[in-house]
């Protein structure tokens, strides 16, 4: 099962400003802008993390997280119905990224670029 708190490293009980915190530091770490020598690995952490701060960082989606694990947001649940109005998709982690950071890219200083370009 997907646990999103162990994947950002806070506590169940954890204030909207520590979710944010952990999203920032992970986020920066594990972009894969930032780890062209494990971008499979940087990747598929970096969407883990977008993940978990897009649903932790939304009280309402929190709320269904906490009551209902995952499936609650997803209708996998098995018989007891999707907890969110239509289905939930995760958006796409550089949206979510970007969105955190104000639309702009906090490593262009470093790569010389202002998009972010991978795979996911």
């Amino acid at each position: 099962m997907v646990e999103y708190y162990q994947i950002l490293g806070v506590r169940r009980d954890a204030s909207a400003e520590d979710i944010k915190k952990a999203y920032r530091k992970l986020a920066l770490k594990w972009h894969p802008d930032k780890n062209p020598e494990n971008k499979e690995e940087a990747e598929k952490k970096f969407k883990e993390l977008s993940e978990a701060y897009e649903v932790l960082s939304d009280a309402n989606k929190k709320s269904i997280y906490d009551r209902y694990g995952k499936e609650g947001l997803t209708g996998n649940n098995t018989g007891r119905g999707n907890h969110f109005h239509g289905p939930f998709t995760f958006r796409d982690p550089d949206d979510v990224f970007r969105e955190f950071f104000g639309g702009r890219d906090p490593f262009s200083d470093f790569f010389g670029k202002s998009e972010f370009c991978f795979v996911v």
